[in-house]
């Protein structure tokens, strides 16, 4: 069997784990059942959510380091194992915190340490020039489990109820996600990932790999000024994912906005696909630049969407420009820094990504208690957005070969 042959399982299977490990996106409708059914209070429903997207982000560095050490199977198989686990645990959760402790910290831990190990697996496999449309196709399929989890999820609830349907994720994931797990791994000592048939001359040979790691990173400005822009942008985005149905419900009187969840679940994963072949084409730096742009314009124009086609259209914009962050960062990484310590590297990285999670929901939550509109929030997020744009116009590549010099004289 080819090696190529290799790299393309590899890669349909970590696509395919991502659409188990993306059983978070679920969580709005639990959080539904859990008010409704259970008679829980919004607060209560919601913090095994917030807890797990705090847990996802901090396991993910720790994972990062860890696959970086020891490779990808061991850590991702451990990761499916406790997002199953925790599924499973959660059906016979009684309470706040006991949920919190199954979904939030176990299953949270599970998903993290899932998503630290399969693109820097999956980008080892195949030639530097394919970086982007690696992540984005990986990033893609935790971006798709949204479409497809949130009817399924709704479906479970209504025939078995909350705590079965948990349950039955959770067995499904240690079905699907654990066997998957155990074909990842890295390529051997002293393998060449194959030649793009499109790629000649220069363009195919492949650079003196960089080897940079968390420390050294961390004396580059590059670094700050990724990290910036990984959290304002995110921040940004995450504020209309995470609103576009109350954003609906306040600016064009629609009570059901389910299907702007679904269009922005859709553009989302779409355009970390788009992103990652643009940005092998011209960069990360420049597709970032992109779609900060776009992204800008979208906030300034948000509040006069006061329509179903143009929310629809806002949502596509907001849901491609999210998407682009996901897809492209991971890449820049790996092209500044390496990819021996790209688990580590990237998971500092998304550290971004964390705080983005708090700074969204603080700016639309002010917005609408001070004004009983999201126009403030839209204001506070293209200023962001603005500063994003600033700084993907100064950052430049990092001088690895001047850096590693710096580094062996320090």
């Amino acid at each position: 069997m080819k090696k190529f042959d290799r790299a393309m399982q590899i890669l349909v299977a970590g696509f395919c784990i991502n659409l188990c490990m993306g059983i978070l996106y679920a969580w709005s409708v639990f959080k539904k059942a859990l008010v409704v059914d259970l008679g829980w209070s919004n607060a209560d429903a919601s913090m095994p959510y917030t807890i797990a997207i705090i847990t996802f982000s901090l396991s993910l560095l720790v994972a990062g380091i860890l696959q970086d050490r020891m490779g990808p199977r061991r850590v991702l198989i451990l990761g499916a194992v406790m997002v199953g686990l925790g599924m499973i645990a959660s059906s016979f959760a009684t309470s706040p915190i006991m949920l919190i402790l199954t979904f939030g910290i176990l299953t949270g831990c599970g998903i993290g340490f899932g998503y630290a190990c399969l693109s820097p697996a999956a980008m080892k496999w195949f030639h530097p020039s394919k970086k982007g449309l690696v992540n984005g196709l990986i990033a893609a399929g935790f971006g798709l489990a949204a479409v497809y989890l949130a009817p399924l999820t709704s479906n479970l609830i209504a025939s078995y109820g909350i705590n079965t349907s948990f349950l039955i994720l959770g067995i499904a994931v240690l079905l699907i996600a654990v066997p998957l797990a155990c074909t990842i791994n890295n390529p051997p000592a002293g393998y060449t990932p194959e030649v793009p048939a499109n790629l000649s001359g220069d363009a195919a040979k492949a650079a003196k790999p960089v080897d940079i790691n968390w420390r050294g990173m961390l004396k580059t400005p590059q670094f700050y000024s990724l990290w910036f822009m990984y959290a304002l942008a995110s921040a940004a985005g995450l504020m209309i994912i995470g609103n576009i149905t109350s954003i609906a419900s306040l600016q064009a009187d629609i009570s059901d906005a389910a299907y702007l969840v679904v269009i922005l679940a859709i553009f989302n994963s779409g355009g970390r696909i788009a992103a990652g072949i643009l940005s092998d084409k011209i960069g990360g730096v420049k597709t970032l630049m992109l779609a900060f742009i776009m992204q800008g314009i979208n906030m300034v124009m948000f509040a006069t969407f006061q329509s179903d086609f143009t929310l629809m259209i806002g949502a596509a914009v907001a849901g491609v420009g999210y998407g682009t962050l996901l897809a492209v960062f991971p890449s820049i990484i790996a092209d500044f820094y390496g990819l021996k310590n790209y688990g580590a590297n990237y998971g500092v990285l998304y550290t971004a990504w964390g705080i983005s999670g708090f700074i969204g929901p603080v700016v639309a939550a002010v917005a609408v208690d001070m004004t009983g509109t999201y126009t403030m929030a839209y204001t506070v997020c293209a200023a962001m957005v603005g500063v994003a744009i600033f700084l993907s116009f100064i950052t430049k590549p990092v001088d690895a070969e001047a850096l590693e010099k710096k580094l062996a004289n320090a």
